[in-house]
């Protein structure tokens, strides 16, 4: 990026593991566990789990596992991540970014359960939105659209006019089906097609405008 770009929005859809909050030492210790228990190559594990639903994840590396088991997994693998929050830390940015938010549209839309994400917010000391879409909210995990079209709805804003942040494949790929544009958030945003790539959210700035609209200006990087 070389030049400033200004996106208009009316609505803020928030991603919440690798965009609000750094959780990747504790993603790494969980499902490299779990994938040397069952045979699976950690790093091939990892290449698949940011931004989906444990049981989704599950689903995709042992496709010949019944769902009900990668759902029993599943519940033990929230309760070992909500146990664990050794070197959790915000994203750079990230507690002032949810500040400029207060009073604009806003809601999180995450992967993780309530207590999963109550504990990662908390341990990163950010503020938790009060509109939020968590996994028991959904049926479908990213990449479908649910989880960001049920954000949208609770808003009352439409999907056109709302602007999502996220870091991984999965979730990038479910705020564009959703029909929103999409802010990367991080190192592994930009190989998933986002709309505008960001290093972290120190680069990017709300202002207020007319009739409910806001802008989200992007400085180019080293800015």
């Amino acid at each position: 990026m070389t030049a400033t770009t200004v996106l208009p929005v009316r609505a803020f859809l928030l991603d919440m593991d690798g965009t609000l909050v750094n959780s990747d030492a504790v993603v790494e210790r969980v499902w490299r566990r779990w994938a040397a228990e069952h045979g699976i190559d950690g790093d091939e594990a990892l290449k698949v789990v940011h931004g989906r639903q444990g049981h989704a994840s599950m689903a995709l590396l042992l496709p010949e596992r019944s769902a009900a088991e990668n759902q029993a997994d599943n519940v033990r693998m929230l309760a070992a991540e909500v146990a664990d929050m050794e070197g959790v830390v915000p994203v750079p940015g990230a507690a002032q970014f949810l500040a400029a938010l207060t009073g604009a549209p806003h809601a999180l839309v995450t992967s993780a359960n309530v207590p999963l994400a109550t504990a990662r917010m908390n341990a990163a000391g950010l503020s938790m939105p009060s509109v939020r879409v968590t996994a028991e909210s959904v049926g479908a995990s990213k990449p479908a659209p649910e989880g960001f079209l049920k954000g949208a709805a609770e808003l009352g804003v439409a999907p056109g006019d709302c602007l999502v942040f996220e870091d991984s494949g999965a979730g990038i790929a479910a705020g564009k089906a959703a029909g929103m544009r999409v802010v990367g958030v991080g190192p592994r945003a930009a190989e998933y097609g986002p709309d505008v790539v960001v290093e972290d959210l120190t680069a990017v700035r709300v202002e207020a405008g007319a009739d409910g609209e806001y802008r989200l200006v992007v400085s180019p990087a080293g800015a």
